[in-house]
């Protein structure tokens, strides 16, 4: 698919999961398609998630309309007419940004990285947190630690916002946190009232016509830690509704060297069934 080219669009750009086209029909817009790939340990891996790519749409563009009071990149539905219909349950057509090469993530939880960071040094990202946290911990209030965008094929970065201020400047970077914090905090409320916990999450924002916009993919099961409020409640921790069994699965089969096994159909089917349920449980 990363290579087709549509009518009317032209191939610009393929990362793990996303294939970029453009259009001089559509000056200053991007057709965003989300496909079935799946990636982990820095690897897309096979066979793919069949649906992912149209439920991390249909996911994003329903967070996009909850989450009005914060500026988007989507381009007016009116537009969408353009989208290729063999595509269309799994595209966006979006306004070009400038994007800031920062990924803005906020944690209301301690887990992943931030929980290895903190076992370390007990702080994330710079900010220090109290003593005596367990992985999975509700953080006394989300904290906003940022990461700086690697080159294509390196690992993303975690940096301190003081180094943030050095790559984007004062004014940015303060207007990127406060961004990111409100967003999470409206995201929060939306989804606790599904029975949703929003463990954390991360955004990327561009810039258009001097406003900063909220761009890419937002909340999804790709960029979003989530997990059930009830599950949490009783004790289990880390059940997220993600790629999780991919993982999990990866870390028992694969020693990090060579070519990645190809996943087992079960794994595909219950990855499948949890990008489904969030969707379920959030938009229904």
């Amino acid at each position: 698919m990363a290579e087709r080219m549509f009518d009317g669009f032209d191939h610009d750009y393929s990362g793990k999961v996303r294939d970029l086209y453009s259009s001089p029909e559509h000056p200053d817009r991007v057709l965003m398609v989300a496909s079935d790939r799946v990636s982990a340990a820095d690897q897309v891996l096979s066979p793919a998630i069949p649906g992912k790519g149209a439920l991390l749409t249909e996911l994003s563009v329903w967070w996009f309309d909850q989450l009005q009071e914060v500026t988007n990149h989507l381009a007016p539905r009116e537009e969408w007419t353009a989208i290729p219909g063999s595509v269309a349950d799994r595209a966006m057509l979006v306004t070009q940004l400038a994007m800031f090469p920062i990924e803005c993530v906020v944690r209301g939880y301690l887990a992943g990285s931030g929980w290895v960071e903190y076992q370390q040094s007990q702080s994330v990202c710079g900010v220090e947190l109290p003593a005596g946290l367990q992985e999975g911990d509700k953080l006394p209030e989300p904290i906003f630690t940022p990461a700086f965008k690697a080159p294509t094929g390196q690992h993303d970065e975690n940096i301190t916002f003081e180094r943030m201020t050095q790559l984007v400047g004062i004014e940015n970077a303060t207007a990127l946190r406060d961004l990111s914090l409100l967003t999470f905090d409206r995201a929060s409320t939306i989804a606790e009232a599904k029975g949703i916990i929003l463990a954390d999450t991360k955004f990327e924002f561009g810039v258009t016509d001097g406003v900063i916009t909220l761009g890419d993919e937002v909340l999804t099961s790709d960029s979003s830690r989530y997990w059930d409020a009830t599950t949490y409640a009783a004790g289990h921790r880390g059940q997220s509704f993600d790629k999780q069994p991919v993982r999990d699965w990866l870390k028992e089969h694969w020693n990090g060297e060579g070519e990645p096994p190809e996943l087992e159909p079960a794994v595909v089917s219950a990855t499948s069934d949890r990008y489904q349920a969030l969707v379920d449980r959030l938009t229904r």
